[in-house]
């Protein structure tokens, strides 16, 4: 399985969660904690994503290598400073090509896009949910990977007008129901606020010093960090942590 990220605060360098925390996202690249579901190291590639203090557009710097072999990227990321960013490293799932574009977070406009997990029987399991989208969706998708795909789905909703915890949460029921036992920790900003699923596999958050934090293992022993039950949806902002059950999405 992948680690990722979302942070959405006062603006910080990118190195301050991936490089400087104790169990900054680097470490977790290759002495995860919590690989439950398979795994051992996330080596597959790497990406973070950024929004530029100045207000343009998103920022995206992806490899198809072990995090800690990249030597410009401690420098990159100590030179940048952003307000909201998502950074992830991949292990990919057996069978899945590993290719810079298969790195998240995926992009769309201003929405960044993770996801930690696999999704069932790929892809024979998905694909009438497959034959749900347009074809120049699935012709234009970056890798073809589940994770890829996820974010085809969830993205249709968003441009249909949907808010962000109804795609994902509906996004998660539909990927549930047509591949059962799929892990489906998806991660989803648009540099205000933060939208996560815990679906089969360990998220946390932490909400302090006027930031929020998401990420698949908390990065320090801050006391501030805590565990979200499977079966949650998370939605953050500056400062603000709520979580819910998924299953109460959309219900009034």
């Amino acid at each position: 399985m992948c680690r990722h990220l979302a942070y959405l605060g006062p603006p910080v360098p990118l190195s301050t969660l991936l490089f400087d925390a104790p169990h900054a996202l680097v470490r977790q690249s290759w002495a995860p904690r919590d690989m439950r579901g398979g795994g051992t190291i996330n080596a597959d590639g790497f990406g973070v994503g950024w929004y530029p203090t100045d207000g343009g557009a998103v920022v995206r710097y992806r490899r198809d290598c072990p995090m800690w072999t990249d030597t410009a990227l401690p420098q990159l990321a100590r030179a940048t400073t952003a307000a909201a960013f998502v950074a992830a490293a991949r292990s990919a799932t057996v069978g899945m090509p590993v290719v810079e574009t298969a790195s998240a977070p995926f992009t769309d406009g201003a929405w960044l896009f993770s996801h930690n997990g696999v999704v069932r029987g790929w892809p024979a399991s998905v694909a009438g949910l497959a034959a749900a989208l347009p074809v120049t969706d699935l012709l234009t998708l970056d890798a073809p990977t589940d994770a890829a795909f996820l974010f085809a789905l969830v993205r249709r909703k968003l441009r249909a007008g949907i808010d962000a915890t109804t795609a994902l949460a509906t996004t998660v029921a539909d990927v549930s129901a047509a591949a059962p036992g799929s892990r489906l920790n998806l991660l989803l900003t648009d540099g205000r606020q933060i939208t996560a699923t815990a679906c089969g596999h360990a998220l946390s958050t932490r909400d302090s010093g006027g930031a929020a934090v998401v990420a698949s293992e908390p990065l320090d022993d801050d006391p501030a960090w805590h565990a979200v039950p499977d079966g949650s949806l998370v939605v953050a902002t500056t400062g603000t942590v709520d979580v819910r059950p998924l299953s109460t999405v959309g219900v009034s």
